[in-house]
């Protein structure tokens, strides 16, 4: 069973929006924060968007600011993603991942759990 899958990726016209989806396993689920991260071709992952289970407290990296929202779904063990206003330089593959502890909402190390990935390509 893969505990984390992605979905929702494609093909968006800059200025569109699209909306990913992240389905956890129960047991994954129920980890102390999920987050999104993302990785373009030639360059190093990065940090987009974290929350936290208890509080719901939320994270975003300055590039993606007043322009994604992350939430969550606890009937449908489900994270999303929403992305408005896309951008060319928001092409990458996007990642979810599940944390067991509260530090670093933004540091990947602190992610045990990984999904496969979702591709968002954006053009001009």
């Amino acid at each position: 069973q893969v505990p984390l899958v992605e979905s929702g990726g494609g093909l968006v016209q800059a200025g569109g929006s699209l909306r990913l989806a992240c389905a956890a396993s129960g047991r994954i689920f129920s980890s102390n924060k999920m987050a999104w991260f993302r990785q373009a071709p030639g360059k190093a992952r990065e940090f987009v968007a974290a929350l936290t289970w208890h509080g719901g407290i939320t994270y975003y990296a300055d590039s993606v600011k007043e322009r994604f929202t992350i939430s969550r779904d606890n009937t449908r063990n489900t994270v999303y993603l929403q992305m408005n206003s896309l951008k060319p330089e928001d092409t990458a593959s996007y990642y979810c991942a599940a944390s067991p502890t509260f530090r670093g909402p933004r540091d990947s190390a602190e992610y045990l759990t990984w999904g496969q990935g979702t591709q968002v390509t954006v053009f001009s």
